[in-house]
């Protein structure tokens, strides 16, 4: 085995996802419908976040497939509640069918394609839709950083549009918010940081920016264009002479696509040691989504994540009814 992919099984302890996971330790324990943990990696996060007291699991999938999965790694899983379900795409259809019924606050990912867990989430009659764009966060621990980091969206839309983007943006910021963070600092990045017409993206984040002014964006303070330097380094942002409450001191990081996002958010992990804990909005609930690369400590941190944005929203649900 490698040097980088002994680091890789052992999990690191990281002092930001500590305090993520005692916040949610207070909190009651966040019923999930987790689809198809039919692996060891996926029904171990499962088993490893209930006996935290983070989640309290209900396993959808095939009984034979889990008490398999159960058995070859020595998990005890007598405690938790089982829906049958013939394999994975009716296991993600019947977890969406547990949070539509209220027997469920939020879905795990096992193992199953993330298309076929976020299928049976956008569908148009049957699943978890709201007037939101879905968005992914990644929450990044990068140890050499003093903040965490939140970068979207680097999983779910490919190329969002302005109005996209709108959505990924308040998504995020909402995040932010859950996640205690003393105010949502949020950079739109792109590859420099002045607006230039044959960039889509700078013009893209200029429009966001006016669309915080506006009130079309609420509850944090955006800025952009920012490139990744000048947004996260002050040093970077002095040389540069960018006067802003978010250059070098964003925590939010809005990725112009996919592909950008995905790559920033890889190179933190492979060449920074950092982790990143993962969670889908914009839904009804809280979407937790696992890798079998991941850590456990990121594991437990999605789930802590998810429980701790479960609440918000369902303070935010009371603010409203007052």
């Amino acid at each position: 085995m490698s040097v980088s992919a002994a680091a890789r099984v052992e999990p690191r302890r990281h002092a930001k996802y500590d305090r993520l996971i005692v916040a949610a330790q207070a909190l009651p324990k966040l019923r999930v419908a987790v689809a198809h943990p039919c692996d060891d990696v996926s029904l171990a996060a499962a088993v490893e976040a209930a006996a935290l007291g983070l989640i309290e699991p209900i396993l959808v999938g095939p009984p034979a497939k889990i008490r398999a999965a159960a058995a070859a790694t020595g998990l005890d899983i007598s405690g938790f509640r089982q829906v049958e379900a013939a394999h994975s795409h009716d296991a993600a259809a019947k977890a969406v069918a547990l949070v539509r019924c209220g027997e469920a606050d939020a879905l795990m990912k096992g193992s199953l394609h993330t298309d076929e867990l976020m299928s049976a989430v956008v569908a148009r009659d049957t699943g978890l839709r709201t007037a939101r764009r879905i968005s992914h966060c990644f929450i990044m621990d990068v140890p050499s950083h003093p903040d965490p980091l939140i970068i979207t969206d680097a999983a779910i839309n490919i190329a969002p549009t302005l109005e996209d983007k709108a959505h990924i943006v308040q998504n995020a910021i909402d995040l932010a918010h859950a996640l205690s963070f003393p105010e949502a600092r949020v950079a739109i990045l792109s590859a420099m940081e002045t607006v230039n017409p044959s960039v889509p993206s700078t013009i893209e984040a200029a429009a966001l920016c006016k669309m915080a002014d506006r009130g079309q964006i609420t509850g944090g303070i955006v800025d952009g264009p920012l490139a990744l330097d000048n947004a996260i380094d002050l040093g970077s942002a002095a040389i540069k002479h960018i006067k802003s409450p978010v250059a070098g001191r964003a925590n939010v990081l809005v990725v112009p696509d996919l592909e950008a996002g995905n790559m920033l958010a890889k190179s933190l992990t492979f060449l920074a040691e950092a982790d990143a804990a993962g969670i889908v909005l914009g839904a009804r609930v809280p979407i937790i989504l696992t890798s079998r690369a991941d850590t456990k400590t990121t594991r437990l941190a999605s789930c802590a994540v998810a429980a701790l944005l479960a609440e918000a929203q369902r303070a935010a649900a009371k603010a409203v009814e007052v």
